[in-house]
């Protein structure tokens, strides 16, 4: 299985900054090992889709509605990303679920909106420090992936999971390779109990990756890839991840 490399812009970029970098990525591509995705602003993804067309990027968007359409001002349905050819969403990122109040049930429901559009989410879990430091890291994801398992039934072997310790997330932090791999073997074994297919689905790692610490990571038997948040707006060091994921 190839790895899958997904660059998280969060609330960044503008029109210019965004052909900048995409052509900084493209300049810079020699014969990538691994499929690599771009998750953008919604205001974005018809720029984004047009710069990435037929070059080996894949485009994703960084949320979905839970709804398929109506009275919801603000949100995007999976049908309106699957208009401009939207391969990824992400669902339930740390930050939605804590900015947000975005709940297990909720993130579950948005999953199963990507995957009857088309598209696959990248389902993001994750523990708090708080967590971590109570022993409760296992539970917590269990508890996560449980939910869109319970929901998605034979579906599940279309996601990608994304595993990001928050206490990891934008703070510098990194979870050890060893911590990271214990966390995503767990993972797996929860997805085969699920499904007859659970090492076809990419589970990435998703606590500040970085050009310094990506070989390490990806070398891990069951870490399949990375999502990677400041270091995707470098074009230089989300390069350098990439060329570490073979």
């Amino acid at each position: 299985m190839k790895k899958l490399i997904a660059g998280n812009w969060k609330m960044n970029g503008s029109a210019a900054s965004n052909v900048a970098l995409v052509q900084a990525l493209l300049s810079g591509a020699s014969d990538w090992k691994c499929s690599v995705a771009v998750c953008v602003p919604a205001p974005y993804l018809a720029q984004v889709q047009g710069l990435v067309a037929d070059t080996g990027i894949d485009l994703g968007a960084q949320d979905v509605s839970q709804h398929e359409s109506g009275a919801f001002t603000g949100e995007v349905s999976a049908s309106m990303l699957q208009d401009f050819g939207t391969r990824y969403a992400i669902v339930g990122h740390s930050e939605r679920r804590q900015y947000h109040g975005e709940t297990d049930a909720v993130v579950a429901t948005k999953a199963q909106r990507a995957l009857a559009a088309g598209i696959t989410p990248i389902v993001c879990v994750g523990e708090t420090l708080a967590e971590r430091e109570a022993g409760r890291t296992e539970e917590v994801v269990k508890r996560q992936l449980a939910a869109v398992i319970h929901t998605n039934g034979h579906c599940i072997s279309e996601i990608v999971v994304a595993y990001e310790p928050v206490w990891a997330i934008g703070t510098g932090k990194t979870a050890s390779p060893e911590q990271a791999q214990q966390v995503h073997a767990v993972l797996r074994a929860q997805l085969r109990a699920a499904t007859a297919h659970a090492d076809r689905v990419h589970i990435l790692y998703g606590g500040s990756m970085n050009a310094a610490n990506a070989a390490q990571l990806l070398s891990q038997a069951d870490i399949d890839g990375g999502l990677v948040g400041g270091a995707s707006l470098k074009a230089a060091d989300f390069l350098s991840i990439i060329a570490a994921a073979h």
